[in-house]
Formats: structure tokens, sequence, C-alpha cells
């Protein structure tokens, strides 16, 4: 299963599966957070709001906002409203990120010391990750988040230079080294300090983002494949199912075919004779009861493979107890070419083998194969044929290193008056058998009289 399974899906070119990667990199949107998640947001929210406000008291147990007089209520109103937007950080991802980007700009100048709070500056964080990792319109998306840099940025440099923030930093640290060794002067160590410092942040965050974004994308493209192979499994049983089915049919088709053909040739001399000498109709009968046995034991053989893989349930012609039986191989065409002659049927059956035992080396699936052909061949034969002979041959030969056995079928016949047509069902059934063995066949009319049906089959 798993081979026609990949036989369906295919592998393509590398360069095709690329470029289909890609293609659905860019058109594919993440589902929205389901209700689960965002109760998780509000519950973390308050437990992030909780530990924010104990280590903010925390730290002004160290002096840590000793530079800031303003009320300490106010203090945890202004942490709050930054951490708060992050309820709906998945909900919202973009949006977010734009109001929470203001919030830092303008809470941070107007209290600056907030800002430099681990938890204000994690909240951002988490702001900036949640809108990489979960935006649906990516353009949008990067748009934003250009505006955001392009923001931060200015403001770093506003901070620095029209602040006086810089000039305040040169006087300390003048100040503080008094002449000691430093690797770079002050304006190139601030400089390529808070550029390394702000690249780190906000690039972690789109990385951390970029990164929970993809694994969502490859569970969504895993749980698509898995589901066409699903499908795809489904569509195979269907069609084994089928494939069983049609070949239930033919088997049905032509066992019935068979022995009701020989039932009814029976009955017909049973009653032509009843009346005037009713011991003369004593054998037709005879063969009528075992006909319909053997019809019985067939059909049970051919369904019993609806219940078991290894055998087949029989009748036994003596006491009508269930019993295991063989599907019929070549070793029974035999038998059922003397039960045609029987018939009235004059078969002469050859065998052809290019080197001795090939007929005993062919497998049990193609050897039914071929006895159903020849049942169905004979079958015909006696039903729609004038001929009361039939040439039979079974050959074996090779060619280009395949092996192969043929069942050919001559009568010399023409189309019996007064006979009804058939369904084509058995003549169909030889086709789809030959097919199934990679095999061809030649069903028709003869140049000159007759008609012929020949099957050749492919040995594996």
């Amino acid at each position: 299963m798993f081979e026609r399974i990949r036989e369906l899906t295919g592998s393509g070119s590398a360069q095709t599966a690329e470029l289909a990667t890609s293609a659905d990199e860019a058109n594919w949107e993440r589902p929205g957070p389901s209700g689960i998640e965002l109760r998780r947001d509000a519950v973390g929210v308050v437990v992030f709001l909780f530990i924010s406000a104990l280590a903010m008291e925390l730290s002004r147990g160290f002096g840590a906002l000793n530079e800031d007089d303003h009320p300490v209520w106010l203090q945890h109103l202004v942490l709050a409203l930054m951490i708060s937007p992050l309820v709906l950080r998945r909900k919202y991802p973009v949006a977010v990120m734009l109001l929470m980007s203001a919030a830092f700009i303008g809470l941070g100048l107007w209290i600056p010391v907030l800002s430099l709070q681990m938890s204000f500056q994690v909240a951002y964080f988490a702001s900036l990750y949640s809108a990489v990792a979960w935006a649906r319109n990516r353009r949008v998306l990067w748009l934003g988040t250009t505006v955001v840099v392009l923001a931060m940025t200015l403001w770093l440099i506003l901070g620095l230079t029209v602040a006086n923030t810089y000039d305040e930093m040169i006087a300390r640290a003048t100040e503080e080294l008094d002449g000691a060794w430093s690797l770079l002067e002050p304006l190139a160590s601030v400089a390529i300090y808070y550029f390394i410092i702000n690249f780190a942040y906000f690039g972690g965050a789109i990385l951390a983002g970029l990164t929970s974004w993809r694994k969502a994308l490859q569970r969504t493209q895993l749980a698509e494949q898995a589901e066409q192979i699903r499908h795809q499994a489904a569509e195979l049983a269907r069609r084994a199912v089928v494939d069983e089915r049609l070949r239930i049919a033919r088997e049905l088709h032509d066992v019935v075919a068979h022995h009701i053909a020989v039932v009814g040739v029976h009955a017909g001399a049973a009653r032509r004779v009843l009346n005037k000498k009713p011991e003369a109709a004593i054998e037709p009968l005879r063969v009528i009861e075992s006909t319909s046995r053997q019809a019985v034991t067939d059909m049970r053989n051919l369904l019993g493979v609806l219940r078991t893989e290894t055998a087949v349930i029989a009748v036994d012609q003596q006491d009508g107890e269930a019993v295991r039986g063989p599907e019929p191989g070549l070793d029974d065409i035999e038998a059922l070419v003397e039960e045609n002659r029987s018939l009235g049927l004059s078969v002469n059956l050859n065998r052809v083998e290019e080197q001795p035992g090939d007929l005993e080396k062919v497998p049990a699936p193609l050897a039914l194969s071929v006895y159903r052909t020849a049942q169905e061949s004979l079958t015909n034969v006696r039903r729609h044929s004038t001929s009361g002979t039939a040439k039979m041959t079974l050959r074996t030969g090779g060619s280009a290193g395949q092996r192969w056995v043929e069942l050919e079928t001559l009568d010399d016949g023409r189309p019996r008056p007064g006979a009804v047509g058939g369904s084509g069902y058995g003549l169909q059934g030889i086709r789809e058998r030959v097919a199934l063995h990679r095999g061809t066949a030649e069903i028709g009319p003869r140049a000159d009289a007759g008609w012929r049906v020949r099957a050749r089959f492919l040995i594996n």
C-alpha cells in the first residue's frame, strides 16, 4: 500500500518542491488562537503583572527608583499599562506591537526609570515576538516592523543628542575614567554599545518569532500531508474493494454460466424422455444433481475467501458438510474437458511446453485465471456455436526474458440459430483476467469460420 501511495503522491524534482514550499510560505496564514490559548494569555498576563509589581518593589529596596518622584501607585499603573495589551498579543499581533511601541516610547519618556525595569523590557520583547510569530498578513507585519525599528532608531538618536543624554554620559565617563585606558573613544563606544544591545534585542525577538511561525507552518504541512495520505489510503482501500468485487463477479459469472448451462441441457434431455423412457431420464437427473452440487461447492469456494485468507469453503458432496478445498488450476482443465465431452462437445486438448515442467511452475492465481478462461471458452462454444468440436491448446513460451502461458480455444461453427445473445460479461471477464496478468487477449471470429479465444498471460 505504501508503494502505491508514493506512486500517487509523487516526489517531483527538488527545484519544484522548493518552489512549492516557497509558495506555501508566501501564501500561508497562521490560524488564529483558540479559546484555550486566549485564556492562557489572560492568566499569563495576570501572573506577569504580579511578578512585575513584586520585582519593582524589590528594586525600590536597593534604590533603583530613587530618581523618580512619581507616586508608587502611578508607577504600578504605568507598568500595568505597558503589560496589559499582551492579553491580545496573539489575536491582534501587529496592532499590539504598534500600540506597545508607542507606549514604550511615551511611557519611557514620561517615567524613564520604569523603562529600565526588566519586566518593562520583557513585555515589549514579547509584543515583537508575538507579532512576527502570529501575524496573518505578512506584508502588514513587515511594514509595521520597519516602522517600529525606524521609530526606535530615531528615538534612540534623539535621546542621545537632543535630550543631552550623550553629553551627560560623556561627562560622567570622562570624570570616572580620569585618563584610564579604553578600547575606543567615548563616541564610538556609545554608538557600538547601543547598536549591539538593540540589534540583539530586536533581532532576537524577530528571529524567535520567525522560528515559531515556521514551526507552525511545518505542523500544518505535516497535518495536511497526513490527511492526504489518509485519503489516498482510503481510496486505495476502496479500489481494492471494487477490484475484489469485480473478481468475485467474474468468478460467479463463470461458475454459474457453466453449471447452469449443463443443468439446462440435461434438464431438457430428461424432460424429453421422462414419459417414454423413465429409466433413460435417470442419467440426466444424476448429472443435474451432481452439477448443482458442484455449483454450490464452487460458489462456496469462491465466497469463502471473504472469510479466510488461506482456504476456501466447499461442500462435501457425500453428506453436505463444509470442508476445505483448493481453487481449480491447470490440472483441473482435463476434468473440465471430460465434463464437456460428456455433454456432447468433442474437445481436443493439447499441451505444449517450451521446457518440460513449465506448466507445473505456473503460480496458483495465474492457474486459476487460465482455468476460468478455459471454462468460459468451452461454455460459449456449447451455448452459442453450431460446432460440435473444439480444439484447445495450452502452451508455454518466452521472449526477451519474459515467460508466458497461453490458452487458445478454436471452433469451426457458426452462431447457433435462435440462441439468445449473452451479456458479454464472460468475454469481458477474460479480458480483465488477462490484463490483470499483463497479458494480451485475442477474441473474435476466425477468417474462415468459427471463433477464436486466445489469451496469453505473463508469468511473474
